[in-house]
């Protein structure tokens, strides 16, 4: 829950940093501008909110790594794909879409702060403790740390710790471990199709290259 903590903080430090212009330039999201993933932190950030405060009271059904599903990749019709985008749009100054995220987001890294990790909550038909929500939350921030950074090469990056966190936990997801020569970063760019491999890179993911990439869901 700490990593949680680090991760957000990190995540939300890096977009309070942008300046003005950088909100038009694209992300690392297919089809997605800064803002439009900017947007989306905010909806995040309500979710884990949400979250938090609808408790379950059934035994948990996902963990942090059974939380995600290996899905296909996005067809580009998702109708709320397609809303986040109106609404980025609707904030028109980049300086509301940074107060809107510190202002949620705020609450959000509070929440987690005071939760009990050991709380059943509910999500998405399922329950889990909310230890095992926030850890899954790990790789969330740190893929989108990665979208938001992906064409602004002066911005910081995730938390190493963070990126250690999230390897090991898409590795467990894949069920498949990525060459130990790939950095952290390049493992989960390639792993989640947000990078192709380069050719020496495909010789060394060897049969697990046919399986790529991994899109989360």
């Amino acid at each position: 829950m700490d990593l949680f903590s680090r991760s957000w903080a990190a995540l939300r430090t890096a977009v309070a940093e942008l300046a003005d212009e950088d909100f038009t330039r694209p992300s690392g999201c297919t089809g997605w501008l800064v803002r439009d993933l900017v947007c989306h932190l905010i909806i995040d950030a309500q979710d884990v909110l949400i979250t938090l405060v609808t408790p379950a009271a059934t035994e948990p059904t996902r963990d942090a790594v059974t939380y995600w599903d290996i899905v296909e990749p996005p067809a580009g019709d998702d109708p709320l794909d397609a809303l986040t985008v109106r609404l980025a749009a609707a904030y028109e100054e980049p300086w509301l879409l940074k107060f809107h995220l510190d202002d949620v987001g705020s609450a959000a890294g509070r929440a987690a702060g005071l939760a009990d990790p050991e709380l059943r909550v509910g999500t998405r038909d399922e329950v889990l403790t909310a230890g095992d929500y926030l850890t899954a939350y790990v790789l969330e921030w740190t893929l989108h740390h990665l979208d938001l950074i992906a064409h602004l090469p002066d911005a910081a990056e995730p938390p190493a710790e963070g990126l250690a966190r999230s390897r090991e936990l898409l590795e467990k997801i894949a069920g498949a471990a990525f060459p130990p020569s790939f950095s952290d970063q390049d493992a989960l760019l390639i792993g989640t199709g947000r990078r192709a491999p380069a050719e020496t890179e495909t010789a060394e993911l060897g049969e697990l290259a046919a399986r790529l990439p991994f899109v989360l869901g």
